[in-house]
């Protein structure tokens, strides 16, 4: 694919605004970059330049600004790049790496969220393509680097799931037991099928205790309108139950579906940290 160049004249200044940084695009790079290190998905590299530093971290969050006075915290798949310019060429300017971004991010249907001068140039720039919403912090000072901070968007993937036996010996000493491994989309009370193992545990253990009976208690954050968040949170409960009926053979008789929506958080909803240990399922004996 061949570069789209446009020349932009100043008062003193002429310089290019490329469209180089395309998606999935190719390029040679002859300086070594940091062992295991590479371009994310949606954007390539300034040419000339080598990765000095990569961080790639399956689940962590990045705090990025959105107005001169607001800030938005995004979850998800982390990339921390930081490029360094190659011995022989000579580095852009810090505005001509930033709109670099801006155009590419916009190529692909993406659009700047915000850019600040501080002193250097900074862009925040969000792509919503393939299912999935990426957002990048850009940010270039006067001596030739520049760094790039990425997120992809998506809810974590719980690891660790409470088994039978844990469960059984948390309700046994407290009274109920707290699972995070069932999974909704947002706003919607269908059971996502990775949440089958949880279930799994949590059938076992009802087959295991013949006797106990159970409150299957939704909860929520607090985002959002109360009324409808007390309805998700029982229309959740009542898609869990009915699974535990109809699939794991488990007696309608042992559960009670009930929706407490954000009315009991066990941590503060101030943040999105703390938003996701609100969202969660607990089983309470009845």
């Amino acid at each position: 694919m061949k570069n789209k160049i446009k020349k932009v004249k100043g008062s003193a200044v002429t310089f290019l605004l490329t469209a180089i940084l395309v998606v999935a695009g190719n390029y040679a790079f002859s300086q070594n970059d940091a062992e295991g290190s590479k371009d994310p998905s949606l954007f390539t590299r300034m040419p000339g330049y080598h990765i000095y530093r990569y961080d790639d971290l399956q689940f962590d969050q990045f705090e990025f600004k959105v107005s001169d006075s607001k800030t938005r915290i995004v979850q998800g798949h982390s990339l921390f790049i930081i490029y360094d310019p190659n011995d022989n060429i000579q580095a852009p300017s810090p505005l001509q790496i930033g709109h670099n971004y801006i155009n590419a991010a916009k190529s692909v249907g993406g659009q700047l969220v915000y850019e600040f001068h501080d002193p250097g140039e900074d862009v925040v720039v969000k792509v919503v393509k393939n299912n999935m919403e990426t957002w990048a912090y850009i940010t270039a000072n006067g001596n030739g680097s520049y760094s790039i901070h990425l997120i992809e968007k998506e809810e974590m993937k719980q690891d660790v799931v409470a088994d039978a036996s844990t469960m059984d010996k948390s309700i046994k000493e407290t009274g109920k037991a707290t699972l995070y491994g069932i999974y909704f989309d947002t706003g919607k009370a269908d059971v996502k099928p990775e949440s089958q193992p949880a279930l799994k545990e949590i059938a076992k253990l009802l087959q295991t205790e013949a006797g106990l009976k159970l409150y299957v208690v939704g909860h929520t954050d607090n985002k959002g309108i109360f009324e409808a968040n007390q309805k998700l949170s029982l229309d959740r409960a009542v898609a869990i139950v009915n699974t535990l009926v109809n699939k794991y053979s488990i007696a309608v008789s042992r559960l009670k579906a009930c929706g407490d929506g954000p009315t009991a958080p066990v941590a503060s909803n101030d943040s999105e940290e703390g938003r996701s240990l609100n969202r969660r399922v607990e089983l309470v004996k009845q």
